[in-house]
């Protein structure tokens, strides 16, 4: 049996389905056990989790799925975990649960377990200002409280009688809003005096067999367009590593791309232009104020269906962009190129990538922007992203004492 729940020992449930969401679960434990030190956690989590002292149920592996098509083949697994989870967070009696993004899971979680009396938090809000506002709606029956990145999502909730916070977004505490290029080039042992472009084609091996190939082969025509040039790799894990270098070969020389082993931070600030696939990566690039290219693409079929049901609403993907968009700086203004679907090409992308080295006027425009939307998502809070979080769960759980 665990032990009874006291005043300082709550007993909270947290449910992450990716490696974000990890890093994001680990943050806010860090934080609760600041207000709660005898707190214990319970639910699905990483490694970062775990390390902070958080009891995991399952593999964080279970939730980790690339795309409509591959949630549909696992789709009797995901529904089995999910009753399962459902009844022994019930029988457990958490003061709150917290579903850290991962809505397409979480959200069904959530809505049962707030039917069945308990508090729920969602944290990291789907992107309600790209896809169908009124699922605003439909989240306010999941969750008591949503906890937002980004400073445009609380007032579309609000639209809609949702209890919504702006946290700040995590990743804008641990970027510099001057960022150091010299100390990353060192620590990479990279020269200062050439360009630099690295290549982030995605975290998962899924990612990598479906889009690798064509971010590696457009970082070669690059290379060859301008002699000097070094191209960095970093693989986010060592599944993604292994089929990288497979992807990549045995080339050598200064102007071969180099593979590197994480370092993905690093990378970025010792580069003078990134390229990667869409995703938080861009909001990283943008944090680190580096001009990128951005492009993706998605199976046919979930794209067929992305824009059969009319689900997308904005014409831009990329962070950055909406960001831009929303901050105010224009309905149309682009500062990163995207290149989606049928223009996910090597050609394309390299074209795109060439186009930034040699406009450096358009570069310094690009950093400008980057620094507005960085102190944008840090807004005028004082304390950092994780304990902004804490706040509004802590919230909850004394509401849960009466």
């Amino acid at each position: 049996m665990p032990p009874a729940e006291s005043a300082n020992a709550p007993l909270l449930a947290l449910i992450a389905g990716e490696d974000s969401g990890d890093q994001l679960g680990a943050d806010l434990i860090v934080a609760l056990r600041r207000r709660y030190p005898d707190a214990r956690f319970i639910g699905i989590g990483g490694a970062r989790m775990q390390a902070a002292g958080f009891e995991s149920w399952y593999d964080i592996k279970e939730l980790s799925l690339f795309g409509f098509v591959e949630v549909i083949s696992h789709l009797p697994r995901l529904l089995r975990l999910r009753k399962e989870l459902v009844a022994r967070l019930i029988a457990a009696k958490p003061a709150v649960v917290v579903g850290i993004d991962a809505p397409d899971f979480n959200l069904g979680v959530e809505k049962r377990l707030r039917e069945a009396g308990l508090r729920t938090v969602h944290y990291v809000s789907p992107s309600v200002w790209a896809w169908r506002e009124k699922r605003a709606e439909k989240i306010g029956r999941s969750a008591d409280r949503v906890l937002c990145l980004f400073p445009m999502e609380p007032p579309i909730y609000a639209r809609h009688g949702v209890d919504a916070r702006f946290v700040g977004h995590p990743l804008a505490d641990r970027f510099a809003m001057v960022s150091d290029r010299a100390g990353a080039r060192d620590f990479l042992q990279l020269p200062h005096n050439v360009p630099v472009l690295a290549v982030l084609p995605g975290s998962r091996a899924s990612e990598i067999k479906q889009l690798g190939k064509s971010f590696i082969d457009a970082a070669r025509k690059v290379a060859a367009a301008m002699p000097g040039l070094r191209v960095i790799v970093p693989a986010a894990n060592e599944r993604v590593h292994a089929t990288l270098k497979t992807l990549m070969g045995d080339a050598n020389g200064d102007d071969a791309p180099r593979l590197l082993d994480g370092h993905a931070h690093e990378a970025m600030l010792a580069a003078d232009v990134v390229l990667l696939a869409s995703g938080t990566a861009a909001l990283e690039a943008m944090l680190a104020k580096r001009p990128m290219v951005v492009g993706y693409r998605v199976s046919p079929v979930s794209y067929r269906i992305a824009r059969m049901l009319n689900m997308l609403k904005t014409d831009v993907y990329s962070l950055p962009n909406i960001l831009a968009r929303a901050g105010g700086m224009g309905e149309k203004v682009v500062l990163v190129p995207e290149l989606m679907q049928d223009d996910f090409t090597p050609d394309k992308l390299a074209e795109a990538t060439l186009g930034l080295f040699q406009d450096s006027e358009r570069r310094g425009a690009i950093v400008s922007a980057f620094e507005q939307l960085h102190h944008a998502l840090r807004g005028n809070l004082e304390s950092h992203a994780g304990d902004m979080a804490a706040d509004a769960v802590a919230e909850l759980v004394e509401s849960t004492r009466g």
